[in-house]
């Protein structure tokens, strides 16, 4: 009886062994509340934001923008939407073509660029206000109405969370004995914010309206020029008010409801105060570029619930990282850190234009965006299950493609170039760096790749080939026949790491291996698409130059960069090298050792205090490709400032740029990669350790290609 009974328990051995148990599913909703951030104190850095995309709106410790002069050297307390923005007026009549300077690259013509000339003196003008114009809006301030004598100084028993399961922000402080409670949320769907206060003593609504101020980098807001804007009442009943706010040629509505009774009164110019009765007062505010018409309200419960229901959706439906189970010390950070930039990118980065570095909470760059980072914001999107919101931002450069072929034919090339910074009409902004970098240009078919391959549809190749061929098209024009070493070479081009200039700088690294990957690509989409492939462009593909290295086997900054390890110029700034083998795949043009030899050169030589924070993804994604899965989680969790993520997960960079998005998705997609691998790579979680102590559990994403 013994022996039937070991046999029989061997059996069930046997068996469980070739049939495990399938893995418990993540338990997303603990996932993510374990990383919900608190606030107990006024902290500059530490505001919290709810948004969908298209607008976001950030709020201080009291759960409204009470105190924004506070906050405005940290993270500002923006409310800020895809579609709004101003121009100042142009009684000089100022041209675009007044800021083009002609260049001579040596392929074969002259290149007229949109650039910042010192002289004369009308060109710069011209450059300045093409530069700032347009501009991104702060569209209001809504915060707590209280006594001009209350200083955050009197905000005190600070208990503050926003619960990123369902999107809303719960607010509790006491105000001189008077205990406060505030709720506050987005509308999933429209460009609104919603709240709920309660206090012992009622607390007013303060709607306070700026004048931009066209400044590079701030929060939009002058509080100077009531002279040169309005704020008026174009309706109003017992329950609702509409705004109407004019400034110079924009003109923009606001659309308040109340719950209870409540009156709003003017203060003063571009100054409303909401008054309720009673202790509890909920209300919704929603910004539009049209007038709204008389539709039923939509009250806080509706928004509350609309909400959460969109949270939970994006939550279970996309990608998921457990570190839960992991032992590194390290583990319970890195979580924090892609829990909170999954939130927030959804917020600052998923609408229907391309995202500005500072998303929708603050200008940088005047508001404007840079087509080079779109990569950086939005690529992950495709990786961790949510196509469609990357799908939803490229939709944008068809709008704008008649101008980037203006582009292309004012500089001798074939179809059309990107343009780099920009705003959502697709107006070139001159830059002496941003005009002549090239690394924009492939994007657009690297994004369109990750959509297709996480939605294989004739309807995803019919709606981007033409473009994708268009681009690939400038390119191949772009690049330059060397007859005498039977070669292509990439010139006139100033690259990602943007020490080099354009004058100087043959065969930059990253940028021929992206122009070696893209076209590539492009060959494949005709083909998918029943076309021939161009012999051209495979000619192309098999001459272009390989990266060029020195006596030490180091890969170059550029061809012409002799001096890249002794040049502090070469070593600062993004070590984009890094990039041609980790964001891009190994191909022809790359020798592996060589590349493992420039990282390890980079990671303990590198003049790490001059860089940013999509360079230790960079890293990152390069170490795990090497095959050094140590140096790329090290790399994402280097001490460094700006690999700092604040409280609320933004990436901060320094007293310019306290939050930088590119960074947290450069984050997300590192991590994607890090599990789920890339095209060719065989292990499980190929760029984690394999010393037992992370055991990473993943679901739902994407590896790269």
């Amino acid at each position: 009886m013994k022996n039937y009974c070991y046999i029989y328990l061997l059996a069930i051995l046997a068996l469980t062994a070739c049939h495990p148990q399938q893995e418990a599913p993540i338990d997303r909703q603990a996932l993510v509340t374990r990383n919900n951030p608190t606030v107990t104190r006024i902290d500059s850095l530490s505001s919290l934001s709810v948004g969908n995309g298209e607008f976001a709106y950030t709020v201080d410790a009291t759960g409204l923008q009470t105190f924004p002069n506070a906050y405005k050297n940290g993270v500002p307390l923006g409310t800020q939407s895809q579609w709004g923005w101003h121009s100042f007026d142009n009684p000089n009549n100022y041209k675009p073509e007044e800021a083009l300077a002609e260049y001579d690259f040596g392929h074969g013509h002259k290149e007229l660029y949109a650039t910042q000339p010192k002289e004369p003196k009308r060109a710069k003008e011209a450059a300045d206000w093409y530069r700032l114009n347009p501009h991104r809006l702060h569209l209001g301030i809504i915060g707590l109405e209280l006594e001009p004598e209350i200083q955050p100084s009197d905000i005190q028993n600070i208990q503050q969370s926003l619960d990123m399961w369902e999107g809303i922000i719960d607010s509790r402080f006491i105000i001189h004995g008077n205990p406060y409670h505030v709720h506050t949320v987005c509308h999933p769907n429209k460009d609104m914010i919603a709240a709920r206060i309660s206090a012992q003593q009622p607390a007013g609504i303060r709607f306070h309206f700026p004048y931009p101020t066209g400044g590079h980098s701030d929060d939009a807001c002058n509080w100077d020029a009531n002279n040169r804007h309005s704020t008026t009442i174009v309706s109003e009943d017992e329950q609702s008010a509409i705004l109407k706010r004019v400034l110079d040629a924009t003109t923009y509505y606001v659309n308040i409801s109340w719950e209870g009774h409540a009156k709003l009164t003017e203060k003063s110019a571009n100054y409303f105060v909401l008054t309720p009765t009673d202790s509890v007062i909920a209300f919704t505010c929603q910004f539009t570029p049209q007038e709204p018409n008389n539709s039923s309200a939509i009250t806080f419960a509706d928004t509350q619930k609309a909400s959460a229901e969109h949270w939970k959706a994006y939550w279970t439906k996309g990608g998921a990282v457990d570190f839960s189970q992991c032992t590194d010390s390290r583990a319970k950070e890195l979580e924090r850190r892609v829990v909170l930039s999954q939130y927030l990118l959804a917020i600052q980065c998923a609408g229907t234009t391309p995202p500005q570095e500072t998303g929708l909470t603050y200008n940088s760059w005047f508001g404007k965006f840079h087509l080079e980072m779109i990569w950086w914001h939005q690529a992950h999107f495709a990786l961790w299950g949510h196509p469609e919101l990357l799908d939803r931002t490229l939709s944008w450069y068809e709008t704008v493609e008649p101008i980037a072929r203006q582009i292309a034919e004012r500089q001798g090339f074939k179809g059309i170039r990107w343009m780099k910074m920009t705003d959502p009409s697709g107006m070139e902004a001159p830059s002496k760096v941003g005009s002549f970098l090239i690394w924009q240009q492939p994007h657009l078919i690297y994004m369109a790749e990750l959509v297709y391959r996480a939605n294989p549809s004739a309807e995803v190749l019919k709606k981007y080939n033409r473009l994708i061929q268009e681009t690939a098209e400038f390119m191949y024009s772009f690049a330059t026949y060397d007859k005498e070493h039977d070669r292509y070479v990439l010139k006139g081009a100033i690259p990602a790491q943007e020490t080099l200039r354009a004058a100087e700088t043959v065969n930059p690294p990253f940028e021929l291996s992206y122009w070696h990957f893209a076209m590539q690509l492009a060959q494949t989409w005709r083909e998918r698409n029943g076309m021939e492939r161009v012999p051209q462009w495979d000619e192309m593909l098999e001459k272009l130059s390989p990266l060029a290295y020195n006596e030490d086997h180091l890969y170059l900054a550029a061809e012409t960069a002799l001096d890249t390890y002794k040049d502090i110029r070469f070593t600062s700034d993004h070590m984009a090298v890094l990039g041609a083998a980790g964001i891009l795949p190994m191909n022809n043009l790359i020798n592996t050792q060589y590349m493992k030899n420039t990282l390890h050169w980079i990671w303990d030589n590198w003049n790490w205090d001059k860089t940013w924070g999509w360079d230790y993804p960079m890293t990152a994604m390069n170490a795990a490709r090497m095959g050094e899965p140590e140096k790329a989680v090290s790399a994402l969790l280097m001490d460094k400032r700006t690999n700092t993520y604040l409280i609320n997960g933004h990436n901060y960079q320094d007293d310019r740029l306290r939050i930088y998005l590119p960074g947290n998705g450069g984050l997300l997609t590192t991590i994607a990669m890090m599990c789920a691998g890339w095209d060719g790579s065989e292990d499980i979680n190929p760029g984690f350790p394999k010393d037992g102590k992370w055991n990473v559990r993943w679901e739902g994403l994407k590896p790269l290609p």
